[in-house]
């Protein structure tokens, strides 16, 4: 018997606002900017990345290499994709 798999992917289980939330609070309490911005990423990808990409009035194909795993986005474009995902910055 044949087995297949995928390669797991975090967007497919971030199906409601409250595990979003967990999602990037546990993100951002890892003190890893790369997982953070992976994170946000999936998020991002989880809700749509054209609706994203429509709230940002940034391009879906620059939203993917700007939050993929060699990006480096700008502070301003990672500030517009999380007020996009319904998402507050706050420094306590």
């Amino acid at each position: 018997m044949k087995v297949t798999t995928k390669k797991w992917d975090a967007s497919e289980y971030l199906d409601s606002p409250e595990m979003i939330h967990e999602y990037l609070q546990a993100a951002f309490a890892e003190g890893d900017s790369e997982l953070l911005l992976a994170a946000i990423g999936n998020v991002a990808k989880a809700r749509g990345m054209s609706e994203i990409a429509r709230k940002t009035n940034l391009s879906r194909q620059n939203l993917y290499k700007a939050l993929g795993p060699n990006g480096a986005p700008k502070f301003d474009t990672v500030k517009k994709v999380i007020e996009a995902l319904g998402c507050k910055l706050a420094v306590m």
